[in-house]
């Protein structure tokens, strides 16, 4: 399939899962009007959907109904969205800067951004809880568990502690892996989950696809510190040079930007590998691998 004919389909997942958020979210003219107008600010028009668009692909491969990889669509964004807009707080990175636009408790006030956070999260769980939403309802509730271990203290909030006990510190490779295992990657492996448990993908599969999204979880991190030393505000669409400005360990900083870009190529590889046995079906999750590295190089 040619680069053309992907980008149709990515822009068409994109506005998708926009068209699904829109829909879930809370109207901002019903109260409390404040806090949802702020939570539509934050969550819609903006970022790549990375998330969405593994849930979509990797639910093509197990043939999904539409409706649950809507639902696993939303979740994983919403949570996606809440922890960025928890990220940008001054106790936390405290960043002006997210998609373009001022962050949320810039353009808000930190109150309202925490309580956005916390209702996403709580809105996300809503979308995958709904009954009936997949066949089996054994299926349906590993999907809540799997998302629920990838937004806890096992996943992304762990991994965000992680990070922010690092910052100032000197740490192994060994131990910046463990924490973007946890923070980045483990939302990027419940995407892919997500998308398969919500069709008819064996055991056997998951297990492969799970070995899958953790590399690329690991690949997209190890991009993102390339672009945080390389692209310009422009280009992010966030601060750039944030990490270095806060003296956080990095990819970059631990091993240099050529092994940083030699490491991205090796996990590129492995997340190829693992893609093979699939064949045709899993054209989409290869594309949005290569889609991953060519953000930055």
């Amino acid at each position: 399939m040619s680069s053309t004919e992907f980008s149709a389909w990515m822009r068409q997942a994109q506005q998708r899962v926009e068209t699904a958020l829109d829909h879930a979210l809370p109207a901002a003219n019903v109260a409390p009007a404040r806090l949802n107008e702020a939570t539509r600010y934050a969550t819609l028009g903006g970022g790549k959907r990375v998330r969405p668009l593994l849930v979509y692909a990797a639910g093509e491969l197990a043939r999904s109904p539409a409706a649950a990889l809507d639902a696993a669509a939303c979740a994983v964004e919403m949570i996606h969205v809440y922890s960025l807009v928890h990220d940008d707080l001054p106790c936390m990175d405290d960043d002006v800067l997210r998609r373009g636009k001022p962050t949320v408790h810039i353009e808000y006030d930190e109150a309202t951004a925490m309580l956005v956070g916390d209702g996403l999260q709580a809105l996300a769980f809503q979308q995958i809880g709904t009954p009936g939403l997949v066949a089996d309802p054994a299926r349906q509730l590993r999907m809540s568990l799997q998302l629920a271990r990838a937004a806890g203290p096992r996943g992304m909030v762990g991994g965000q502690a992680l990070d922010l006990a690092a910052v100032g510190q000197n740490i192994s490779l060994e131990e910046l892996e463990f924490m973007h295992v946890h923070k980045t990657g483990a939302l990027i492996r419940a995407a892919v989950l997500l998308g398969a448990l919500s069709g008819d993908a064996s055991d056997s599969e998951l297990e492969t696809l799970d070995h899958f999204a953790k590399t690329i979880g690991l690949l997209f991190q190890v991009v993102d510190d390339l672009l945080d030393a390389e692209a310009d505000t422009a280009t992010l669409g966030k601060t750039a040079g944030k990490d270095a400005a806060h003296n956080k360990p990095t990819y970059v900083s631990l091993i240099g930007l050529a092994d940083a870009k030699r490491f991205a190529g090796e996990l590129r590889a492995e997340a190829t590998r693992c893609l093979a046995p699939f064949g045709d079906r899993a054209q989409r999750l290869a594309q949005l691998t290569d889609f991953i590295v060519e953000r930055s190089f």
